[in-house]
Order: structure tokens, then sequence, then C-alpha cells
């Protein structure tokens, strides 16, 4: 079987954070630090992980500090970290090999408001390849990380590619979208239909696609017939192009993503469970951490 190469990613990243304000009134949301990496370096990373070369990432016009992350570090931390004994040598090391994890391209979000508008603002740069769409505020801590196994995935049944996750309460369903349909494999089916947050009785399975899709140039075409479809300024997203494909019989499969768990960092409780589970997880701080939370119960 000849194996896709598959080396784009697109990184939507252009919302305003509404959630964690007054924090991302000058801060975007995707530099909120889990420990001491931005959420977006942990999304990146797992593309660089999978393969990909070159990241676009939409922005808005308050995201200047996500291109300033991923640029080299400027000449006055060069200078102190130099200056600072072997410790701070080896985080100047860290910081520069961060602008050297892959080609950052930066495209400023234009159009209707919804998560197919990133996708349109990019076409120009993607060509006839398949790439990696996905957003800068979550992810699925898994292995092999996600985006392989999407790869995996769209090398044995070529098509769009759509991470998913079990549902995990009934709180799910009113959440996220669910894909149901055919199965063509363990944690593999073939998507017949997507219905957004359904509640648990609508549900076409326990299937919720969430943190990541590969998609194909083919999205562009039915996601300008989608926004044909749309009124004026109405929303413009990504499901409202797969419905058409689907429709279309254009094959759409939903991949469950195995040995992962899911953070959504893109709300107030989800993002601290996750920093507490990141800093148990922290070789400097595991221990210390643990303890902390031990006796701070014990005082509860």
């Amino acid at each position: 079987m000849t194996q896709t190469k598959i080396t784009k990613a697109v990184i939507a990243a252009a919302g305003f954070g509404t959630r964690f304000l007054p924090q991302t009134k000058a801060m975007p949301k995707e530099m909120l630090p889990l420990v001491d990496k931005p959420i977006i370096q942990y999304v990146v990373e797992e593309l660089v992980a999978a393969g990909i070369k070159d990241i676009i990432i939409v922005t808005g016009y308050s995201k200047r500090s996500i291109e300033d992350h991923f640029d080299a570090p400027n000449q006055d931390l060069i200078t102190n970290l130099k200056k600072g004994g072997k410790a701070k040598t080896a985080l100047l090391d860290e910081v520069r090999a961060i602008s050297e994890l892959a080609n950052f391209i930066y495209v400023r979000q234009k159009g209707a408001y919804g998560n197919g508008t990133p996708l349109l603002n990019v076409e120009h740069l993607m060509g006839n390849e398949p790439f990696i769409y996905t957003w800068s505020d979550d992810f699925i801590s898994s292995s092999p990380n996600r985006f392989t196994q999407l790869i995996n995935a769209y090398n044995k049944m070529p098509g769009q590619i759509l991470a998913a996750v079990r549902a995990r309460s009934d709180v799910d369903y009113d959440r996220y979208g669910f894909a149901g349909g055919d199965e063509i494999e363990d944690g593999l089916i073939k998507v017949r239909t997507i219905v957004e947050k359904p509640g648990k009785a609508n549900a076409p399975g326990d299937l919720a696609t969430v943190s990541g899709f590969l998609l194909t140039s083919d999205i562009f075409s039915y996601l300008k017939q989608a926004k044909r479809n749309v009124e004026g300024t109405a929303e413009l997203y990504y499901n409202d192009a797969l419905k058409l494909m689907i429709k279309d019989n254009q094959p759409v499969y939903a991949c469950e993503i195995k040995n992962g768990k899911y953070y959504d960092a893109g709300n107030k409780l989800e993002y601290l469970k996750t920093i507490v589970e990141f800093a148990l997880k922290h070789e400097d701080l595991k221990q210390d951490f643990e303890d902390y939370l031990k006796n701070l119960v014990g005082d509860l």
C-alpha cells in the first residue's frame, strides 16, 4: 500500500477567548500556560512528531505573541541566558529549538465567523495535498499521537478523517458533535451522519468528533457551497461542508484515538484540571506538587 506523506497542517487560532476574559484581553488564550509551555506549543509538537513540516496558523489582530513565541529568541533574552550559567544555557537551547520545530506561516483570518472560515483563508497555500486541521486550545494526549493515528487511518481509508473520542459522561452529548455510521473496524466508522450537541437521547453513537481532522483538498469546494447556502454574515462551519460531502457519498470517516485522553483547555474548569494533571507529570514538580495537593485536600 502506498503511504501518503502528509506535511502540512492548519491551526485555527483567531478566536477572542472570551471565556477567559479579562486574562485574554491582551494575551491570546492559545498562549495560556500548561505549567511552562503555552497550549499551542503542545499542539505544534504533536504535529511535528507526526511528520508535519509546514504549519499555517490562522490568527486575529491580537495574536502577535503567538508569532513572537515561534520566532527566534531576541538578543536581550539570549544575552541574559548566556550570563546565567549551565542551567540558563540549557534554557537558551530549548527556546531556540522552538523556532526550528517547523516552517511557520501566519494568515490573518477574514470573512464570516465560524471554524470553516480559517480553511477558506488558507486554500491558496494547500494545493491538492491532504492536510491536518486542528485547534489551538484542545488536544488528545495519546500514544501514538492523534495526528499519527489520523494519518495511519487515511492510509487505510483515504477520505476526510475526523478524530474522535468516546463520550465519558452525559454532559459530553451536549458539548460536542457526534458521528454515526458503519463500523469498518474497531474504532473506525464510515460516517453517515453528524449531529452537533445532540443530547444523549438523540446521539447517533458515542463517538464525539473533537480535536483535529485530516482533510483533503475536496473540502474547499464543499465549503464554498456551504458558504453560498448561508445568508449574509451567517456563521460558516466545517461540519456544513462535511454534511454536504456525506450527502454526495464522499468518504468521511471517524477515527477513535486510541490510548488517549482528551483535554479541552478552552474553558476555565477543564483548563484548571489540565494544569493539575500536567503538573503531576512534570519531572521537576510532580512529587512536591502531589504532596501539596494531598495536604490541601487534608486541610479541606
